[in-house]
């Protein structure tokens, strides 16, 4: 058959499976999907906020003269900015008692008010009391809370230079920075989209190889045409979900982020190349991996079977995302290059390109490389089917071998 048969027929399988698919009742359930994981995700945010706050650690109790705890909040505020990542031990002041060691004892056991230590003999002769080690985080932060308190009570700030800050209105390595950013959050936004899309490619065929439609199917249209069809048509019906998604966020999207777009690091391209560089990857990612899934899924004949296959499917996606993440600040290194040449990880890391280079001429390499491999993997795969389900096509050498062999071992059989 030629190709525009093929297409036209192509065309036919798409415009079936597309209607039945948007125009069915659980076609509601496919868009109200990503409401649950978002739904599911806001909640266990919540509880892990909660459950950092209820198992934050105690305070250290500061038995010591006021103004000695005044220095120590004060080197304790001084040091906080550059421990983003790592929380700072708080302090919490008591006044000291005549009976330092009563005093001590009573606050390392009280359970109304626990502490994690108490630190007291003030900046001259400090001892620190409680479940402490010398190389425990809480003890190296008192530590670094004592010396700095120190310098400032020697070295008040007010008698050294201050830190005169220019402020410009950006610089070259900030505005990469950003670039990269925004190709990150293109990067994981096709991930996340095609994770949870093209899976149910690999259910495709299933219902028609079970009623038997896939015979009738092949003796009316190449096996290259049902699979284009149907890939096309959950592509459609993919684009047909994100539009509505797309629609029903934007409030949320302009709340959450005044300004829309305009908000945003700019990425190398400009914004409307950009967009439309999403839209196009989007589209070649999920013709790649769905073209991939497809083939695995045909050769499934039950949905247990397609369960079993979903689990290493989602594995591969999950390797892919991380091989071309390796692109991110990096897009012409070795790493970058390689995932933007391997055909499955290509779309992930030219949109990371898009984001930190202005050129466009790679792009277009990459959709004619990409668009290749979508034909490559798609009619390998019919042929795979065709051989191994439909059980038509010329026979390679080997298997003409081995069944003349179980032919001839069945004749002597006696």
């Amino acid at each position: 058959m030629k190709l525009p048969e093929i297409i036209r027929a192509a065309f036919v399988i798409a415009r079936r499976d597309y209607t039945s698919t948007v125009l069915s009742k659980t076609f509601l359930l496919f868009l109200l999907g990503p409401l649950f994981p978002l739904m599911l995700g806001m909640g266990m945010v919540g509880i892990g906020a909660q459950v950092d706050r209820n198992s934050k650690v105690p305070p250290v109790a500061v038995v010591s003269s006021p103004q000695d705890f005044d220095l120590l909040t004060a080197a304790r505020a001084r040091l906080e900015p550059v421990t983003d990542t790592l929380p700072l031990v708080e302090l919490r002041y008591v006044a000291p008692e005549p009976n330092l060691n009563e005093q001590r004892d009573r606050l390392l056991s009280d359970e109304q008010l626990p502490v994690f230590g108490v630190l007291d003999g003030g900046l001259d002769a400090p001892h620190l009391s409680g479940a402490v080690v010398s190389r425990g985080r809480t003890a190296q932060q008192i530590g670094l809370y004592i010396d700095e308190a120190r310098r400032l009570r020697s070295e008040p700030v007010a008698s050294g230079a201050k830190l005169v800050l220019v402020p410009t209105a950006g610089t070259a390595g900030l505005k990469a920075f950003n670039r990269s950013k925004t190709g990150q959050f293109a990067q994981v936004l096709l991930f996340v989209l095609t994770l949870l899309l093209a899976t149910m490619v690999l259910s495709q065929l299933i219902e028609e190889k079970s009623s038997k439609v896939i015979e009738v199917l092949a003796a009316a249209v190449p096996i290259d045409a049902i699979f284009l069809g149907k890939l096309f048509a959950m592509l459609a019906t993919s684009l047909t979900g994100i539009a509505l998604w797309t629609l029903a966020g934007a409030a949320v999207v302009n709340s959450l982020a005044t300004g829309g777009l305009q908000s945003l690091p700019a990425p190398a391209v400009g914004w409307p190349a950009f967009m439309t560089l999403i839209f196009v990857y989007f589209s070649m990612n999920y013709l790649l991996i769905g073209a991939t899934f497809l083939g695995i899924g045909a050769q499934a004949s039950t949905a247990r079977e397609v369960q079993i296959l979903s689990m290493p499917v989602t594995m591969a996606q999950l390797v892919l995302f991380g091989f071309a993440s390796l692109a991110v600040g990096q897009p012409n290194g070795t790493m970058g290059i390689v995932a933007a040449i391997f055909p499955l990880s290509s779309p992930l890391a030219m949109i990371v390109r898009a984001a930190e280079l202005p050129d466009i001429w790679p792009h277009l390499l990459a959709f004619a490389w990409q668009a290749i491999w979508v034909v490559l993997i798609l009619r390998t795969a019919a042929a795979v089917f065709r051989r191994s389900v439909l059980k038509s096509g010329k026979s390679r050498g080997w298997r003409r071998f081995f069944r003349r062999a179980e032919g001839v071992e069945q004749l002597m059989i006696p």
